[in-house]
């Protein structure tokens, strides 16, 4: 006599689950044994969970919600729950390793060559934790590469893998900076376009990144006309200067005007003082004497 399972609990109060179907005989329709859904849609009897036939139990069987039971059940099927949490997550990881690599080309990332001329192409890479067995390439136009090299560490130099016959290595790892630097020949106009410069670290878990330089070739190097720049910077600068001049010749004048009123003052004062005096009036210096005593 098959053992019936027992069905999770419905997640909401008031819907009736499954019906107990009885121990042996036979179920409504007439046929043996109880009704069993497919094997991929059965939910997995979790341990601890009584089933129908034992006496007390309920058929709406409760499970510990959350993580706890279905970790029981875990090891003893040899399988991971999906409401688990994963055991490691190397998306994640990766991320957070690819960013202690750094490519860059300098603070501008477009170049301009003349026809028939060297160009030098600036990369340099920059890593937290060093680099061992470092792979860079130089891509144009990010399908043709021009130049692939490695660096064993950071005690030696680059050596060369393969490259375009134009194209030079200048570079140098050994120093203060990873400089990866190339130099292209006899620069010509289908060689224009964009240079990426990729970097591949193996001791940060193959982290890599890169940078990317636009190069324009043209035939002669066009002199730019700064003519009206220089003729608006000067008429600026003309009336700063001007509007200076102007505030000290004001002050200059201002202080001899004040001079001048200060000494008419002054001079006004001591004749009418004069004035008085002659003249003998009150405030004189004749009426001011003391009588003579008897």
């Amino acid at each position: 006599m098959a053992e019936p399972r027992c069905p999770p609990r419905a997640p909401w109060e008031g819907i009736p689950t499954v019906a107990d179907a009885p121990a042996g005989g036979r179920a409504a329709g007439g046929r043996s044994g109880p009704s069993h859904a497919p094997l991929s849609s059965r939910p997995r009897l979790p341990r601890g969970c009584p089933s129908a036939a034992e006496p007390g139990s309920r058929l709406g069987c409760v499970t510990a919600p959350g993580r706890s039971r279905l970790r029981q059940a875990g090891p003893r099927t040899g399988a991971v729950s999906s409401l688990s949490p994963p055991l490691s997550r190397p998306g994640l990881h990766v991320f957070a390793i690819a960013f202690t690599l750094e490519v860059s080309v300098g603070k501008t990332n477009t170049v301009m060559a003349l026809n028939n001329s060297n160009v030098l192409l600036p990369c340099t890479f920059t890593t937290c934790i060093g680099f061992q067995d470092l792979v860079f390439t130089w891509y144009f136009n990010s399908t043709e590469m021009i130049y692939h090299g490695k660096i064993k560490s950071k005690a030696s130099e680059p050596f060369l893998v393969g490259r375009n016959p134009r194209v030079e290595f200048v570079g140098s790892t050994t120093g203060k900076d990873n400089n990866i630097s190339i130099v292209l020949k006899n620069v010509e106009f289908s060689d224009a376009g964009k240079y990426t410069c990729h970097v591949k670290n193996p001791k940060e878990k193959y982290a890599q990144h890169n940078a990317t330089i636009f190069l324009t070739v043209v035939q002669k190097m066009v002199e730019t006309d700064n003519t009206v720049t220089l003729i608006i910077v000067g008429v600026v600068g003309g009336l700063i200067g001007l509007l200076i001049l102007f505030m000290l010749i004001k002050r200059v004048v201002l202080f001899i005007i004040k001079k001048t009123q200060d000494g008419k003052k002054e001079c006004l004062v001591s004749s009418s003082g004069n004035d008085n005096t002659e003249n003998g009036l009150a405030g004189s210096k004749a009426e001011q004497k003391a009588p003579p005593k008897a």
